[in-house]
């Protein structure tokens, strides 16, 4: 469950891989992008670029690089030709990459256009549930207190927490152990060990937190028709808190962030 230190420096080459795929995307306008051309882009960029592997692809049967979550989809929606962003969508782009046999797994949410006040105070109150859940991983620490923070953020602001989908370990395989919930309980669960790596990637509905999965097998959406956001990061225990490993350039004066492995 730990990662040894030449581990964490691999999965730490893996994050700002893939931290450089996002400060990438940042910089392509998306309205009038469909999803599907987007995966095809962020695909080469990974391949031609980076000279690394889209994780994802392959994964589980999953026949894409990225999940494109538009509006009311909670998580793992495919790309499709038919799907084109439209001014005022909110579209959480997830994306894998493994680099010398270890991955890293990310997610952000953009604001497509002119995007209205409530969708933007979602997608605002996910990204610091985030950081909230970030903020409390340490050595000693519990996988209650993450959940916790990120549930006591979400709930203040009105929001329901998704449950059926969770953080993860990660490493060699995309899916390892433990499972991150992002509510529970401060100081019950797993106790945190310097070593361990998982994702943080709490999923926001404006209503309530029931989801439902279509037909395709994969897409994931509010029951309630409800805009639902997410955003993630995979993180590091260190000896003394947390490295982030797919932190952007734009993130490094985030409060409560640590810095990215070297």
């Amino acid at each position: 469950m730990t990662k040894r230190p030449e581990e964490l420096a691999l999965l730490a080459e893996s994050g700002r891989l893939l931290a450089s795929v996002f400060e990438w995307l940042d910089r392509i306008p998306l309205a009038g992008l469909s999803t599907l051309a987007i995966d095809t882009m962020v695909e080469r960029f990974i391949v031609d670029e980076l000279r690394a592997r889209p994780a994802s692809k392959g994964q589980y049967g999953y026949g894409f690089v990225l999940n494109a979550s538009v509006n009311h989809v909670v998580c793992h929606g495919v790309p499709s030709a038919d799907e084109v962003l439209r001014d005022g969508d909110i579209v959480n782009l997830d994306i894998t990459l493994e680099k010398n046999g270890y991955i890293a797994d990310s997610s952000k949410t953009y604001l497509i256009g002119t995007v209205n006040s409530a969708a933007r105070r979602l997608v605002r109150t996910t990204y610091e549930a985030m950081w909230m859940g970030i903020a409390a991983v340490r050595p000693g620490a519990r996988l209650g207190d993450i959940g916790w923070a990120i549930e006591r953020h979400a709930r203040r602001n009105g929001y329901s927490v998704v449950r059926e989908y969770c953080g993860h370990g990660i490493g060699r395989e995309m899916h390892e152990d433990p499972q991150i919930l992002h509510f529970g309980k401060p100081g019950t669960g797993l106790m945190l060990r310097e070593g361990m790596v998982f994702t943080i990637e709490p999923m926001l509905n404006r209503g309530r937190r029931s989801v439902r999965t279509e037909p395709d097998g994969w897409t994931v959406v509010t029951r309630d028709g409800s805009l639902s956001a997410q955003f993630e990061h995979t993180v590091a225990v260190t000896a003394s808190g947390v490295s982030v490993l797919t932190l952007r350039a734009d993130e490094q004066g985030m409060p409560g962030a640590m810095k990215r492995a070297a």
